[in-house]
């Protein structure tokens, strides 16, 4: 359905730009040359655009990860420096609702390359292998007074639903430069939480 919806609104917004410029054809006092040129380039450009943005379906994004999930499968890219390639952590994870179960659809997240977020990562990954469900949780840094907020359990069974990334920039969230850099490693995995169900009624 959200891809759906991306579809929906760049196909809008590709229609809001065919009238402006057919306005501006029928408006502008420019030679009819220029215009015809304008209007090939543009109907050109239409269909590079929707090859393009085709094309990216199924990359990474370098987009925030949800405050709770269940980490699907990751791969660790090494720096190459004979490349200039500065290495990435690639993770897929499915949110997590305040029950513990699925909320969306899974996404495919970049992040950059540390030591100590690729050493999380890969034994996360590794009890994947063994049987063993992995959830995760982005870790919400900051008291709001510039103050870091004190250590949160390990389980992600016993975090608060509301919890999102970031907090007081002074205090490491997902403004510091550390974090964004991926040197912080503000990442925890911890064996998936079972999910709350609802209370059964009473017979």
């Amino acid at each position: 359905m959200e891809l759906q919806r991306e579809i929906l609104g760049l196909s809008i917004a590709y229609a809001l730009l065919a009238a402006l410029l057919l306005v501006m054809v029928l408006r502008a006092r420019l030679p009819w040359p220029l215009k015809t040129a304008a209007v090939l380039v543009t109907s050109a450009f239409y269909c590079v655009a929707f090859f393009r943005v085709e094309g990216l379906t199924g990359w990474s994004a370098p987009a925030p990860l949800p405050s709770q999930f269940q980490l699907l499968w990751a791969r660790i890219v090494e720096p190459n420096p004979l490349d200039r390639d500065p290495g990435a952590v690639h993770i897929w994870v499915e949110e997590l609702d305040a029950a513990n179960l699925p909320n969306g659809q899974p996404r495919a997240h970049r992040l950059p390359y540390s030591a100590a977020l690729a050493h999380k990562v890969e034994a996360a990954r590794d009890e994947i292998m063994k049987g063993h469900p992995q959830g995760g949780r982005a870790v919400d840094f900051g008291a709001g007074n510039g103050q870091a907020a004190p250590e949160g359990p390990a389980d992600v069974s016993t975090l608060r639903p509301s919890a999102a990334p970031g907090g007081d920039p002074l205090g490491g969230g997902a403004l510091d430069l550390s974090f964004l850099t991926g040197e912080a490693g503000n990442i925890e995995f911890a064996p998936l939480p079972v999910p709350v169900l609802p209370p059964k009624d009473a017979p």
